[in-house]
């Protein structure tokens, strides 16, 4: 291990003197990528000092019960080492946490889209309950939550909703939901108190920055038109809202949340660099999905995931078979300890990965 922890920190070293050179400011996308790589390796170097420092203070203590005569030193350096020794095994897993490669993309801002599956208007009505889950949640967290695009339910909520998360870590924390969320409930338009099953579909994708898509601007078509809201009803009359198809794939997204063409033009640019980026990434999900259990539902979007018992007051996660019976503050935006937990899966998968 300190041979690996050694090599990081050459590494690291390495990095702050490439940052300082004229010619990386230069380049600003290989500037960028340093930055990146110097700010994840510093945990692991600051982890590295302080475990060389103890094993340096463990040495020390052995050296002292082996030569020294005065019992009293003796003694202390006894009660220095049985203090000393269990520190060393939790630092040593907190290191084989750190030295899991991680995911490049888990820092960055997340694209969400939430669409109402099976179930007609409860579905929608669900979709319209995952969102404000998510947004309570993502309030919680200290993030924004900025709407691009939205078609709403006939009886409330959405049919689809598209929308971005701004915040640090955004990606790697919310990646875990996408897939299939299922609702077992009596919908509001049942008149027989009969239970019904429903569901809708979560998308996480990481955003897409002007460094990984490049987009040529012969290859978009944009069109402008009136921004509208439900029923038709004209929000405002000036041709704010966006419609930007790729030609070459033929994407197509639209933005008309912002009463501003420009504001509403730059959503619709980092949407469109995230599908693009999609396909490239979709190919690294997949091979991810076949290694671990709890990202199946990010390579493969057809899995059920999640349900939500409403009679039961429950929320089973069935890739790693947890149940907890408090639905109601996690429909209200309470959703870390599914979060942690799915972490916890997913980091004893890849220390094995790691390890073995």
């Amino acid at each position: 291990m300190l041979e690996k922890l050694e090599t990081i920190k050459n590494r690291w070293e390495e990095i702050a003197e490439q940052m300082s050179d004229p010619a990386a400011m230069a380049d600003m996308k290989r500037f960028v990528k340093l930055n990146k790589d110097y700010k994840e390796l510093e945990p692991v170097v600051k982890a590295y000092k302080e475990y060389k420092n103890l094993l340096g203070n463990i040495q020390n203590a052995k050296e002292i019960l082996a030569n020294e005569k005065d019992p009293e030193f003796r003694e202390m350096a006894k009660e220095e080492l049985e203090e000393l020794q269990p520190k060393l095994k939790e630092m040593e897993e907190e290191i084989r946490l750190l030295l899991i490669p991680k995911d490049p993309e888990d820092s960055k801002n997340a694209v969400m889209e939430i669409r109402a599956g099976t179930g007609g208007d409860e579905a929608s009505i669900f979709a319209g309950d995952l969102f404000r889950m998510y947004q309570k949640y993502c309030e919680s967290r200290g993030w924004k939550v900025d709407v691009v695009e939205m078609n709403e339910g006939t009886a409330g909520g959405f049919k689809a909703i598209v929308f971005n998360v701004i915040g640090e870590g955004a990606y790697g924390t919310l990646k875990f939901e996408s897939g299939v969320h299922r609702v077992q409930r009596v919908p509001k338009t049942e008149t027989q108190g009969r239970i019904h099953t429903s569901a809708a579909s979560v998308v996480v994708l990481p955003e897409a920055d002007e460094f990984d898509v490049e987009l040529n601007e012969k290859d978009i078509r944009k069109d402008t038109y009136c921004s509208s809201g439900p029923g038709g009803q004209s929000v405002n009359t000036t041709y704010s809202a966006i419609r930007l198809t790729h030609i070459p794939t033929g994407i197509v997204v639209t933005c008309q949340d912002e009463k501003s063409q420009i504001k509403n033009l730059a959503k619709a640019m980092k949407v469109l660099r995230t599908r693009l980026y999609e396909r490239e990434y979709n190919k690294y999900l997949e091979e991810m999905s076949s290694k671990r259990k709890t990202m199946v539902s990010t390579g493969d979007r057809s899995a059920k995931i999640r349900t939500y018992n409403w009679p039961q007051g429950r929320v089973t996660d069935h890739r790693i078979g947890l149940t907890l019976y408090n639905l109601q503050s996690i429909i209200d935006g309470d959703i870390q300890e599914l979060i942690d937990k799915l972490q916890m899966a997913e980091n004893a998968e890849r220390l094995k990965e790691e390890f073995e």
